[in-house]
């Protein structure tokens, strides 16, 4: 069953915010998240994974089938946190995805203690899900 796992950030108000990370940390945090895309790869579970710019670059996109789209730049004032990436997995079971959503939320950072950062294990829809 295909799952995405959503990696949030907490932002400035968070204690995720990376620019306040030494460098050893973001060395021994990408170190860990590069075994797991490594393990996850080898498995044959790792169909995809990115990372997301901040909230700056995004846009937000209405449009009410007439007319002109609306575009809104970010970043919005408002965010407490963001979508900071993706990692799309193909895995046997949920506590499969549950497993590596915990590893991932885990994964050090400052002084090398646990980020604890969310990590949300959505299901991907498949045709038969469309036919419940």
């Amino acid at each position: 069953m295909k799952y995405m796992l959503l990696m949030n950030h907490a932002g400035a108000t968070g204690t995720t915010h990376l620019d306040e990370w030494s460098a050893e940390d973001l060395r021994a945090s990408g170190q860990a998240m590069g075994a797991i895309h490594q393990e996850l790869t080898e498995r044959g579970e790792l169909l995809g994974a990115e990372g997301l710019t901040g909230p700056g670059a995004a846009k937000i996109v209405t449009h009410d089938g007439t007319g002109v789209p609306v575009v809104t730049d970010g970043p919005f004032p408002e965010t407490r946190e963001f979508l900071a990436g993706y990692w799309l997995i193909d895995v046997e079971s949920e506590e499969r995805a549950i497993e590596i959503a915990a590893r991932t939320s885990a994964a050090p950072g400052p002084g090398g203690r646990p980020t604890a950062r969310e990590i949300q294990v959505r299901p991907v829809m498949d045709a038969s899900m469309m036919e419940q």
